[in-house]
């Protein structure tokens, strides 16, 4: 699995509290943004208070941008369920298909039996998959015959409140394990760049 974080709003600190402070000020916001830079720190005290506040609008003005590699449409079929966000996903009638492009969970991976259950199925829906190809049928009807363990991309975009949401629930340890690993990672990218900003988690 990979993620890499593409691109995020210039300064998300800053911006979140220019917008914090334009709630209480009807200052012009030139003069708002020289008064937050004058000020070291002033950022994460206006963005400690929203989040003490529950004033969680104006965290949204901070925008994230992902690329996510090596991940099964297991995961994107969960992924996709958190709505406030962009998607454009790998298409399958497009992408060449190889037992190499499959996820295999740890819990298969790690029983032999298991494994060559799960190997012989990969086997045999690739070779299903191409003998309807030659047999002229459309890529996009033989892919019906994929596991959904099959490799995919997937480039994701969504506003600090909707990632904050987003890892509350999906770093939980009930969690499906995929799907909280690439939560844990994508959490760990954005604290590097908004470290107040995602100095904790949303339940709402």
């Amino acid at each position: 699995m990979r993620v890499k974080l593409l691109w995020f709003t210039p300064r998300p600190e800053i911006m979140v509290a220019l917008a914090m402070r334009r709630c209480y000020s009807s200052k012009p916001i030139e003069d708002l943004e020289k008064e937050i830079l004058s000020k070291p720190g002033y950022e994460k005290e206006l963005i400690t208070k929203a989040l003490r506040d529950k004033t969680f609008d104006v965290i949204e003005h901070a925008v994230f941008m992902f690329e996510i590699e090596g991940v099964s449409r297991v995961l994107t079929h969960q992924l996709v369920r958190h709505r406030i966000a962009s998607y454009d996903q790998e298409s399958q009638r497009f992408s060449a298909v190889e037992k190499e492009d499959f996820i295999v969970p740890h819990t298969i991976q790690s029983n032999p039996a298991a494994l060559k259950v799960y190997e012989d199925l990969l086997k045999a829906s690739i070779e299903t998959f191409k003998k309807l190809k030659e047999l002229e049928v459309p890529k996009e009807d033989a892919r019906f015959v994929l596991p959904q363990s099959i490799g995919t991309k997937i480039v994701m975009t969504a506003n600090a409140r909707a990632l904050m949401h987003f890892f509350y629930q999906r770093t939980a340890l009930q969690a499906q394990w995929e799907i909280r690993e690439l939560a844990d990672l994508m959490y760990q990218e954005c604290k590097k760049v908004a470290p107040t900003i995602f100095s904790q988690v949303l339940e709402s």
